[in-house]
Formats: C-alpha cells, sequence, structure tokens
C-alpha cells in the first residue's frame, strides 16, 4: 500500500496533541476512522509509530524520527499551496457582531499561514447563504437545532445577559433569574438569534414571543417596549443603544458561539481556517 497525504495528515495531528479523540475533532473525521487511517500507515512502514498502551497516546522512538520527516513534507506540501492560493478567497459570513477579539486573530492566523483571503460578509441568513454558495463557512450563535447537512464545530461559549427598553420596569432591577424570562414577552430573531422558545424545556417556554426576522429588527422591537430580549453579553460592550437597558441574567446557560459549513464546500480552505479558529478561540 502507497502512503498518502492523508496518512501523513492523521498521523501528524495524532502525534502533536496526543490524543485520537482531539486529532479527529481537528481533521473533522471520526476517531475510528483516524485510528484505522493510522494503522494503515503503520502496516506500510511496517513499524509501530505510537504506543497505545498507556493512558495518553505517546511516540515510540521509529515515530519521533517519522514525526520530523513527516512533518518538513507538510510543511513543504502547504508552502507550495499558499503559494498557488495567493489568489483563493474564503468568504466568511455573519449576522450580527462578529466575535472578537476571535475574529481579528483567526483571520490573521489564516492568512498568514495559508496566503489565501477572508471576505467578509453580513447576511441575515447565514444557513441559507451557505446553501446558495456565497458564503464558505459562517459563525453562528445560540442553541438552535440545524440541520443534519450542515457541520457544526463549537469555538467557545459566551455569557447570556437580558435587554430591555429603558421604561421597562426590568429596567429598575438589579437582575433577573433565568427562570423569570418565561413571565415576560420574549422578542426572538427567529432567523440568528441566538435565544428563543428553543433554549428552554417545551414546558418551561415563555408564553408570549414576539418574533423579528434580523438583528436590527430585534433590537428596535426591544426598544419600543415591546418585549424584552436575552443575547451574549457582548452586546452590551459592541451596540450601545440609547433606549436599551442591559440587565444581568442570573442561572441562565451559556449561548454558544460555532462555526457551520456544508460538506464538501472548499475542504481544503475551511479545514485550514478551522486550524486558525481553535486555536485563536481557545486564546
Amino acid at each position: 500500500m502507497d502512503v498518502e497525504l492523508r496518512h501523513l495528515r492523521a498521523f501528524v495531528a495524532v502525534a502533536r496533541r496526543r490524543s485520537f479523540t482531539r486529532a479527529a475533532e481537528q481533521l473533522l473525521i471520526t476517531q475510528p476512522a483516524l485510528s484505522r487511517t493510522v494503522a494503515q500507515l503503520e502496516s506500510a512502514l511496517g513499524v509501530r509509530l505510537l504506543d497505545r498502551s498507556s493512558r495518553h497516546v505517546e511516540l515510540t522512538g521509529s515515530g519521533t524520527e517519522f514525526l520530523g520527516h513527516a512533518e518538513r513534507v507538510l510543511d513543504t506540501l502547504d508552502q507550495a499551496i499558499a503559494s498557488a492560493r495567493q489568489d483563493a478567497t474564503l468568504r466568511l459570513g455573519f449576522s450580527w457582531l462578529l466575535p472578537d477579539p476571535w475574529a481579528q486573530q483567526a483571520v490573521r492566523r489564516f492568512e498568514e499561514s495559508t496566503g489565501a483571503s477572508v471576505a467578509l460578509a453580513r447576511v441575515d441568513d447565514p444557513l441559507l447563504a451557505l446553501r446558495r454558495h456565497t458564503i464558505d463557512i459562517a459563525v453562528v450563535r445560540g442553541d438552535a437545532a440545524l440541520p443534519r447537512q450542515v457541520r457544526t464545530v463549537h469555538l467557545y461559549d459566551e455569557p447570556r445577559i437580558a435587554v430591555c427598553s429603558q421604561d421597562s420596569d426590568l429596567a429598575r432591577r438589579a437582575s433577573l433569574d433565568w427562570a423569570e424570562v418565561r413571565r415576560w414577552p420574549l422578542v426572538v430573531n427567529t432567523v440568528s438569534g441566538s435565544t428563543g422558545p428553543w433554549s428552554w424545556p417545551e414546558d418551561w417556554r415563555p408564553g408570549h414571543i414576539l418574533e423579528t426576522a434580523n438583528y436590527d429588527e430585534w433590537l428596535e422591537t426591544v426598544a419600543a417596549g415591546r418585549g424584552i430580549g436575552v443575547v451574549p453579553d457582548v452586546v452590551r460592550r459592541r451596540a450601545p443603544h440609547s433606549a436599551l437597558r442591559f440587565v444581568p441574567l442570573t442561572g441562565a446557560p451559556p449561548s454558544p458561539v460555532g462555526l457551520v459549513f456544508l460538506n464538501g464546500a472548499q475542504p481544503a480552505l475551511i479545514r485550514r481556517f478551522l486550524d486558525a479558529a481553535l486555536p485563536a478561540a481557545q486564546a
């Protein structure tokens, strides 16, 4: 059997992370598939590269030597690809408030490591934009269910905060508990919102829901006093509004931030963007 690039990438990912689980997440494949790929490489070479007998994966002597060669091969290949991709562009969609400083760090890492560029695209409906192929990958917030054909990579979690009109009775309170939200009319961005009826068990959902179709409609509906909203705390810092008041929210589950993309859409560029995005999220 010939040694292929997928074998080298699989081995290097496991060797660097010392974990099949974390390496599989990085490569966007299942752990059994990754294990088979590394086993194929060891079979083709006729040596053991990884010691799986301990609790953590360790390199054998042959594995340590082979790792250096494999990394040099992949680095040379990546440099050649980056040179050929100088005109390549990855289209990153977002519906409102790109996370910071994650976005700036991820874009900079990606562009420096690949030679490709990132084009930012503000879209009301990231999933629709993906299906129409007007973007390649999108930032999404919240815990709403996503279609099966969409791949999701979790970045990190943001704390939630309540927001209301300055004339609301809630504006005079020091805090609001998550369990109390259901007692207030809740304004929801049904297309790209981070909090909605789906965020509660069915028998605990708010009884009065006002639906909007994008972030701007949501913002102005809350400011008009028609209901309250629940958003990531970043909105307080990034989007001040003279008619709004932000109220600390206790007992609320965090709001996840992730990247979504369709299978088969610029897989090489997307993989390299994830290589930049995940460390930026951890930082």
